[in-house]
């Protein structure tokens, strides 16, 4: 009788250790409780789309203070019914069709964990969730994490640099803030990402250094004229989207990006940008809009949104309320929006209202004033003056109109609060606190990270924030990574293999097709007086005038045509030099290529326009305009004989509107703004654009 007692005994202790064994895990947060191994698609946090060529579900492990991370060795799949429903080795289900029930198994040995998949003839395939307190994952969270942990959740803090040195791997002093901080998220920009390996290996870095949830890995990757990566495909940009008019072809884009993101472990996006830029005077968003329409802006950028989520990418509507209508960088001040509600709800809002409608993960906050619709004063640290309350600290925008009147539940995200229009007039802490109040969930870029997390914890204590707010804010966060599948991981990645992946998709030539697709698409012939198409043949010179990017237009005629020249115009020219006065006037043709951002470079008066106006008005010979950016340029020589606006200084761009020159490219694009003349008067209307048939 005693030997079989010890005998029961050791074996229970031999169970005992292997349960312990299994459920202890190198790298993470501790050992597992309680019921540890489940479906993340069981948690009634998620909502899973079953496509029709299948769907992959997630194992994850419970770890001990309210994290979880995702299981990956060791398991095994099945599935109680293949004809309805079967499961690969890797968990990827592909529903059969046959009408019943199949569940879903997933077992590492001692542990499982199923979802059932239910078809019916009527409504198809459908998940249906178990039920259990181990499935929300999000109440477990809120319950055991210190406030502490909350709060560096909601820190997206940027170390582009670091003792004055680009930060391009990752340092033991950015871990150990990362760790002692509980960051749950960092931004990168082109100083961090020169190329694809060394991208991925910091990306890895950051994910490794994250304490019991995944990390979000940002970067603002719009196309255009704000792409951070250094390498790979340079979409065209959000203007020359709206010139092709293609939510198609707004997909594909953000496709491209998604993929290129995804194949570098960056998980988040801060695009797509949903400003209506109806100002021409526009320093800071110009060709970053889709364009004046707000029905326009609402359709691509939902597009663009989808196209990056389908690789699993967070969209990041920016800026909240719209930063379009306005003539002022938020960079270096304050900009105001004036209208009132009415017009609000008419022009800036519905874009965003689309984005939200249509499962945009999270919004990015303006630092613009909006009188009309929070007209609190404040004053200002800079100069002691009365300012009006930026939208991203203001309660009355974020929760009063995001929240209440908009509806929106996703994560709301502040612009970075180091831009002048917060920095100048706001103590770092200060600002930090009135975002949290006024209803923002994560902190990008606050000044001086210790500082503001020790002031922030302080405030909490305090009761100047409250500890309710702070659990708003991290369940979205949370929510946001559960729902991109942002996690911790059970096994190392395979960077290698990683590596290897990534440079077969980044810049692949499919994503190049489709850059050089949309470029052709966007490109809008403005004005042809019978110019365009040149037909310059291998004898007949053109010269190539301008200054920034001209380069680059110089480079891609020449690839074509042996006989062209380029004047280079210094910084502050006005006027041409004698020999480039010769140069000019021995041209054939000439191909003017100007390049402006803001009123001053556009202005009849600035010196580059005045060369091209003397060149205009005095030449004999055809004169052709090519808008490199901005495609306003053409308010500043009206009498031009032809005109060309290709939205972006990406090698794509200039190939595009070189081929549309010469007729190898038969324009499409159509205005996504209105060009109006300095009178005030409309030049060429929004939707103009000519052909060559």
């Amino acid at each position: 009788m005693l030997k079989k007692r010890v005998q029961c005994l050791f074996s229970f202790i031999i169970a005992g250790l292997l349960f312990f064994s299994i459920f202890t895990f190198s790298g993470g947060e501790g050992k597992a409780q309680g019921q540890s191994l489940i479906l993340l698609q069981n948690s009634p946090h998620m909502k899973t789309d079953l496509e029709e060529d299948g769907f992959s579900l997630t194992p994850l492990y419970l770890t001990e203070g309210g994290g979880f991370m995702e299981a990956s060795e060791n398991l095994e799949w099945s599935s109680s019914n293949k004809n309805v429903a079967d499961v690969n080795e890797n968990g990827e289900v592909r529903v059969v069709g046959k009408p019943g029930r199949s569940f879903i198994s997933v077992s590492n040995g001692v542990e499982s964990d199923r979802i059932a998949v239910h078809v019916t003839p009527k409504e198809g395939a459908n998940l249906v969730q178990q039920e259990g307190d181990q499935y929300n994952l999000i109440e477990r969270a809120m319950d055991e994490l210190s406030l502490e942990e909350k709060i560096g959740q909601m820190m997206m803090p940027d170390f582009r640099t670091w003792n004055g040195e680009n930060v391009t791997e990752m340092l033991p002093e950015i871990e150990a803030l990362i760790q002692d901080y509980h960051i749950g998220g960092v931004i990168l920009f082109r100083e961090n990402v020169v190329e694809t390996e060394q991208i991925i290996d910091l990306v890895e870095g950051y994910k490794n250094a994250a304490n019991k949830f995944g990390m979000l890995v940002t970067i603002d990757q719009e196309g255009g004229i704000v792409t951070r990566l250094q390498n790979g495909t340079d979409m065209p940009g959000n203007m020359a989207l709206g010139a092709t008019r293609s939510e198609e072809l707004s997909f594909d884009s953000g496709r491209v990006i998604g993929a290129e993101l995804e194949a570098l472990g960056i998980n988040m996006n801060l695009a797509p940008v949903l400003d209506v830029n109806n100002n021409p005077d526009n320093p800071v968003i110009g060709v970053r809009s889709y364009g004046e329409d707000p029905d326009l802006v609402g359709k691509l950028g939902s597009a663009y949104t989808l196209g990056l989520q389908e690789h699993g990418i967070a969209g990041t509507a920016k800026h909240f309320p719209g930063h379009g209508d306005t003539d002022v960088d938020s960079h270096l001040g304050l900009p105001e929006v004036p209208h009132d509600r009415e017009r609000l709800f008419e022009v800036e809002l519905p874009p965003f209202q689309e984005a939200m409608e249509n499962g945009m993960d999270a919004i990015m906050t303006a630092h613009v004033t909006f009188p009309k619709i929070d007209d609190t004063k404040v004053i200002s640290k800079k100069d002691r003056s009365e300012i009006a309350l930026p939208a991203t600290l203001s309660e009355k925008v974020l929760t009063g109109l995001v929240r209440d009147e908009m509806g929106y539940e996703g994560v709301i995200m502040t612009d970075a609060l180091n831009m002048n229009a917060i920095a100048d007039h706001f103590g770092p802490v200060d600002a930090v606190i009135r975002a949290i109040n006024a209803g923002t969930d994560i902190v990008l870029m606050p000044v001086g990270l210790i500082e503001v997390f020790e002031g922030v914890h302080e405030a909490v204590l305090d009761g100047e924030i409250s500890e309710e707010r702070i659990d708003e804010a991290v369940e979205r966060i949370l929510t946001l990574k559960l729902n991109r599948s942002i996690l911790k991981t059970e096994a190392e990645v395979n960077v290698e293999k990683m590596k290897e992946r990534a440079h077969e998709i980044i810049g692949s030539e499919g994503h190049l097709k489709v850059e050089q697709k949309v470029a052709e698409r966007a490109v809008t012939v403005v004005k042809n007086d019978n110019i365009l198409p040149l037909e310059a043949g291998t004898e007949e010179k053109i010269v190539v005038v301008g200054a920034t990017y001209s380069d680059s237009l110089f480079e891609a005629i020449g690839q074509d045509h042996e006989n062209v020249e380029h004047v280079s115009l210094n910084a502050g020219q006005s006027e041409l030099t004698e020999e480039q006065q010769e140069t000019v006037n021995s041209a054939d043709s000439i191909i003017i290529g100007s390049y402006t951002f803001d009123v001053a470079g556009r202005s009849a008066n600035n010196p580059h326009m005045q060369v091209y106006q003397a060149i205009v008005e005095n030449v004999e010979v055809p004169v052709v305009g090519v808008g490199i950016r901005n495609p306003y340029d053409i308010m500043a020589f009206e009498d031009i004989d032809a005109y060309v606006a290709q939205y972006g200084f990406r090698d794509a761009s200039f190939d595009a509107t070189v081929a549309t020159l010469f007729g190898q490219n038969e324009p499409s694009g159509q205005l996504p703004v209105t060009i109006f003349d300095e009178a005030g008067e409309v030049l060429y209307p929004f939707g103009h654009g000519i052909t060559f048939e």
